[in-house]
């Protein structure tokens, strides 16, 4: 299976089943970065991963420094979809995929929001 990207009518494949999905928080400018997978049951967080904490980013109890990231794998089950919003008050979500990276503004317009990841239908 592969993700997709969506906004409105629009849908983008990312042609991988496997997405990093990273921003900065608005306040401490920490970036914070998501491993997402699809799967049979629907999309799971593999990985979470903070460069510090601080203004309600702190990492949970397990969590371990790796490399300058808090990184651990957060207990939720497999989701449909992730809706990220796009205010503009901070820098675009970033879309990493087999670790090219690119601003989700390669993918869908500036002004698209909300963005829902899903796997392809």
């Amino acid at each position: 299976m592969s993700l997709c990207l969506a906004a409105g009518a629009l849908v983008i494949a990312l042609g991988s089943d496997e997405i990093t999905l990273s921003w900065r928080h608005s306040v401490q400018k920490t970036l914070w970065e998501e491993l997402w997978r699809d799967g049979p049951d629907g999309m799971r967080l593999i990985e979470a991963r903070i460069q510090g904490s601080g203004a309600g980013m702190d990492p949970p109890d397990g969590a371990k420094l790796v490399d300058g990231f808090w990184r651990w794998t957060p207990r939720l089950p497999a989701m449909p979809e992730v809706v990220m919003r796009r205010s503009g008050a901070t820098t675009d979500w970033r879309v990493c995929i087999a670790g090219a990276c690119q601003p989700m503004g390669a993918y869908l317009p500036d002004d698209a929001d909300p963005v829902v990841l899903r796997p392809c239908g």
